[in-house]
């Protein structure tokens, strides 16, 4: 099964609370609590292709951003293992059931800042961040291996550009603009206050 039939299948109604299940099935952004959201299936199904996740399911991955596990649940079918960090511990822990329930055991969970990573764990071939940076964060870009990709999303509140942002074999960054999106705010050292209102790609 390939990543748009999977995405087809996974039952979206799942992964929000019972007043949104009517919604769940149009292609728009739902509510799950703590002023954050569940995206679109369709922007969902795109950062996840701009990924380009091994065909082997060999991809050691980092989401940033656990949310409702939606996503999550795409990445672990299609990787070897995901390693999701969630600042909102009441939102990793609902995610981690949910995904539990539906049987996979390829997921390491972690509540703390997401814009730093997962240090102990890295490298990682790929990298999701699925909450809009202010800048690219250093920390992320270095967890990344060589001839990796991430996907973030990175601007001011009203509007974000999405990045796709790879590694080559010599460790050197390259960063492509895609579309402008709009998310919710990544919280932690690189959200939008003040300092971290200048250039989006932090000196890379």
């Amino acid at each position: 099964m390939d990543l748009k039939a999977f995405a087809k299948k996974l039952d979206r109604a799942l992964f929000v609370e019972d007043e949104y299940k009517r919604y769940a099935y149009d292609d728009c952004a739902l509510p799950i609590g703590f002023e954050q959201t569940i995206s679109q299936p369709s922007l969902v199904l795109k950062m996840t292709g701009m990924l380009e996740l091994a065909p082997d399911k060999s991809s050691k991955v980092l989401e940033i951003g656990t949310g409702s596990g939606y996503q999550t649940a795409l990445l672990a079918e299609f990787s070897d293992s995901v390693y999701t960090v969630e600042k909102i511990k009441e939102l990793s822990e609902k995610a981690e059931k949910r995904l539990g329930e539906l049987g996979y055991k390829n997921i390491k969970y972690k509540i703390g800042d997401g814009s730093e990573g997962w240090i102990e764990n890295f490298p990682y071939d790929r990298i999701i961040v699925t909450a809009a940076a202010s800048k690219v964060p250093t920390e992320l870009t270095n967890q990344l291996k060589a001839g990796g990709r991430m996907v973030i999303p990175v601007g001011p509140r009203n509007v974000q550009e999405l990045l796709l942002i790879t590694k080559d074999k010599e460790g050197q960054i390259h960063i492509h603009s895609d579309v402008n999106v709009v998310f919710v705010e990544l919280r932690g050292k690189y959200g939008w206050t003040e300092k971290n209102q200048g250039d989006r790609f932090n000196g890379l």
